[in-house]
Order: C-alpha cells, then structure tokens, then sequence
C-alpha cells in the first residue's frame, strides 16, 4: 500500500525552519516525499484581511493560528515587503534535492497567486510561473519535475499556461484518480495527481478530531485500492506539529504503508490516464473554492 508524500512550503519560516526538521525526519524513517516550493518574495500576512470572512475567521480559530504558524507568518509582507525566499534560503531548498527528494514549484509569490488567481491574465500566470521555474533551477541545478497550485487555486486557464513549461505531472485539484486534463475538448500533456486526503487544518477541532486521534483518523482513510496522496505543510508538520508527524510515520511503517514521492504514482506518462476535467468546489473546513477532479462524486 502506498501514499504518495505531497510537502507544501508556503513561507519564509516554513523554508527556514520546517524544511531542515522534515528532512531530518523523513531520513530517520528512510521516507522520500515531494518538496513544493515558494520561492519568491512571502507576502503571506497579506492573508490577514481574509479574516473579515467568518469561515476563514473559523478555520484560524479552530487551528490556533497563531499559535501554529507564529505572527511573523501571519505578518509577513504587510509593513514591508516580504524576503525573496529563494535568495535568502537557497541553502535549505537545495538541501532537500540533495537529499533525494522529488523537488516541485509551488509558487513564485504564493499569496499573490492563492489571493487574484480569478483576475490574472493568462500573461500574468505564465510570468509567475516562468519566475518561480527559474529561480528553481538556479537554486538546484535542473529545473522542477513538477508543479502544485498554492492552495488548491487553479482553473483551466492556468492548465494551459503550464503546458509551456516542462512539467512531468501537476498536482493543482482534489480528487480521486490520476487524469489528464481536458480543456474545451483539447487533452492536454500533463496528467494531473490530485490530492485525495484532508490537510490538518481542514479537520483538525471538527468533527471530533484532535490532536489525540488526528494520526488515527487519517490512518482510517488510507485504503489498498484506492489513490493515496498527503499533503503536509512546512510550517505545521514541520515545526508545531513535528512530533505529531513523526508518530505518524512511525504508524504508517508498522502498517505496511510505503511512503514514496508523489511522482512514483502518476506512472509512465498521460497516454494510460482517462481524460477528467478540473472544476471549482467548496470544500468543508477551507474558505472559498478550490479545484477538483470534475467526476469526484460530491460529498453526502
């Protein structure tokens, strides 16, 4: 039984701090996963306006916040422009790829793209991603073998823009299934890899679900016959959340559960994978819409 290890790093103190402590980690459990990266400039606290919007309001509160992610998170990039991570942190990011670990882009400026994807022009996506697929490649000598949309923000647009970069696979949506994208009846190159289970932040204090039970609840979801894909976070299973994370692996390993790199579950290219299409959904425990997998069937 496999679960492929998706790791999302947002921020500046996620890349600095959470970064290091998962490689340590994943190597003290002989565990390989797939960094995705931001690497431009943290803006991250410009996020604060959402709280005016009671169900961000609520997830902040229900996930401690704060006390998770620490205020200079939460205040990155408001009085001042935030640090360029890849300049400042290149050290850490290459260390991931050094170690062996599957290395893709998450954004150039994450905040930016979670915050006016709906606005941007086809033009402006196709700069973010050219800036962030660069500053990569500087970084750790090739350029990323694949790409995940911050905060699960893409739609068919965006689909379009990453064909002209040389992407194995994506994994922008929820989902159930690897697919390839179709887009005004035109198949696209790129298979997608959606995410098929709940990030801490979308059921943790719901549902009752805490911190005692949280490893055994997803534990619960992983099944032998089906597409298993975790995304985990640098600043959550990476530092507040670290020794959770590893009793977590430990499970896993007693269970016969093979941690692998996202990409060792696409396969060989698009040509096995049924055509699906990318659609926006709400999804409990999250603000606002995010992709998903068209034939997903709804929940309840």
């Amino acid at each position: 039984m496999k679960l492929g290890l998706r790791i999302d790093v947002d921020t500046f103190r996620g890349t600095r701090r959470g970064v290091p402590a998962l490689c340590e980690s994943l190597s003290r459990f002989g565990v390989k996963g797939t960094f995705f990266f931001s690497v431009g400039p943290d803006n991250m606290g410009r996020h604060l306006w959402r709280l005016l919007k009671p169900a961000f309001l609520l997830k902040m509160l229900r996930s401690n916040a704060v006390g998770l992610y620490g205020w200079d998170i939460l205040l990155r990039g408001t009085i001042f422009p935030g640090p360029v991570i890849g300049r400042v942190l290149a050290e850490q990011i290459r260390r991931a790829a050094d170690e062996g670990h599957e290395i893709g882009l998450h954004a150039w400026d994450h905040h930016a793209w979670q915050a006016r994807i709906d606005s941007m022009t086809p033009e402006a996506m196709y700069r973010h991603l050219k800036q962030g697929v660069e500053e990569l490649t500087r970084i750790c000598g090739k350029a990323p073998t694949c790409s995940a949309a911050p905060g699960w923000k893409a739609n068919e647009a965006m689909l379009m823009q990453k064909e002209k970069f040389p992407f194995r696979y994506n994994s922008d949506c929820r989902g159930c299934s690897v697919f390839v994208p179709e887009v005004d009846g035109q198949r696209l190159m790129q298979p997608q890899l959606p995410v098929t289970l709940p990030t801490y932040d979308e059921i943790i204090g719901r549902n009752g679900i805490t911190h005692a039970n949280f490893n055994e609840h997803l534990l619960s979801l992983i099944h032998p016959d089906k597409l298993n894909v975790l995304t985990i976070h640098a600043e959550v299973e990476g530092i507040a959340c670290r020794e959770m994370f590893e009793n977590f692996l430990q499970l896993a390993a007693e269970r016969g559960i093979q941690i692998v790199p996202t990409g060792d579950l696409v396969g060989n290219g698009e040509d096995h994978c049924p055509s699906d299409r990318v659609t926006p959904r709400t999804l409990p425990g999250r603000e606002g819409w995010i992709a998903f997998q068209e034939s997903l069937p709804l929940a309840g």
